[in-house]
């Protein structure tokens, strides 16, 4: 059991380390024998290919980049899908990119671990000047080593904001401008990388999520994980939020969120990696739990993230859409109401 918290602590902190919301799901502590056995069963890969192979879903979900369009600051919301979690949003004059995982594989040094199946749609090079980068956990399909150190060797200088106990990730780096937040905490963005003021302040607020974290065999949720609302106010009356939630399984928390933050205009969803159930569901959500997160945070409209890119779980790349069309149909909701990218895809979101 999860020792308890003490009287001047968050109810999430423990002694050198956090908890979820809801204290009875402890996430992490897993066994060495399970994950051998799970690993020798093959629950971290799919079971079967696409239906006409990988090669073929990549082509049928890949797009070329527009990098003239992507070059252009943008006031009113733009949103690119560059593959599993990695998002660039571009609003308010700033360029805000998530967990950027551009390399060949999810895993230490982005050479080893689950394999990458469609190429990523650029490199890091190839960003535009990225002035905030949100980072949700130190899982390795989240925190990728090598495309942080491409970013870095591009020339890049964000903002970075992490959840409370990664900085110090970036500081072994000597990456500088990191910010740690705990849940529910926020900072304002009122200047792009340059130094350019905003005409407007975007808010950035870390929000709560149903997960874990482990970086080694020696730091299980030694550091926090969660999500990010980006917040944009055009003008003194108008608002525009945006949802990054990160890796979660469903919980109480988008309740909250809806509750203490307001409605979310456009929800980045993790549709994938939800088979085998017994094992994710605490973790990831499923298409129809992901629904019901879109729900709960009365999101006007959603694009899936966290699927068909590198070989994690059992599903296959293909799974996600049929049961996400089944999921928005139990519900009476259009399948418009969730977007499905394609990897390098742009799309207005405003």
């Amino acid at each position: 059991m999860p020792t308890a918290p003490s009287a001047t602590q968050p109810s999430h902190h423990r002694p050198g380390g956090f908890a979820n919301s809801n204290p009875a799901v402890v996430i992490g502590n897993f066994p060495w024998y399970e994950m051998v056995w799970r690993s020798l069963r093959g629950d971290f890969k799919p079971l079967a290919e696409p239906r006409h192979g990988y090669a073929s879903f990549a082509r049928e979900w890949s797009t070329e980049v527009d990098h003239a369009a992507l070059a252009q600051r943008q006031q009113v919301p733009v949103v690119s899908w560059l593959g599993h979690v990695t998002v660039l949003l571009q609003v308010g004059g700033l360029n805000v990119l998530t967990d950027p995982t551009l390399a060949n594989y999810a895993g230490p040094y982005g050479r080893f671990g689950a394999p990458r199946m469609v190429p990523a749609p650029l490199r890091a090079d190839q960003l535009p000047p990225i002035d905030v980068l949100l980072i949700s956990h130190n899982h390795y399909d989240h925190l990728c080593d090598a495309t942080i150190a491409a970013l870095v060797r591009s020339g890049q200088k964000p903002r970075i904001f992490v959840p409370l106990g990664l900085k110090a990730w970036f500081d072994a780096r000597s990456i500088p401008h990191v910010t740690e937040l705990d849940w529910w905490q926020h900072a304002d963005v009122t200047q792009d990388r340059d130094g350019a003021r905003l005409a407007q302040p975007v808010r950035i607020h870390f929000t709560p999520a149903q997960h874990w974290s482990r970086r080694t065999p020696f730091d299980t949720n030694a550091s926090l994980w969660g999500g990010y609302m980006v917040e944009h106010r055009p003008g003194a009356a108008d608002v525009w939020r945006f949802l990054f939630p990160g890796d979660t399984g469903y919980s109480a928390d988008f309740q909250a969120i809806r509750q203490r933050l307001g409605a979310v205009d456009l929800l980045a969803l993790p549709i994938g990696a939800y088979l085998p159930r017994d094992f994710m569901k605490s973790m990831h959500v499923n298409p129809a739990d992901a629904v019901q997160l879109m729900l709960d945070v009365e999101a006007r409209q959603a694009l899936g993230v966290h699927w068909g890119t590198f070989k994690l779980t059992q599903e296959s790349f293909d799974q996600p859409p049929h049961d996400v069309a089944a999921a928005l149909q139990a519900r009476g909701l259009p399948l418009e109401r969730i977007w499905l990218m394609r990897h390098g895809e742009t799309r207005a979101a405003g």
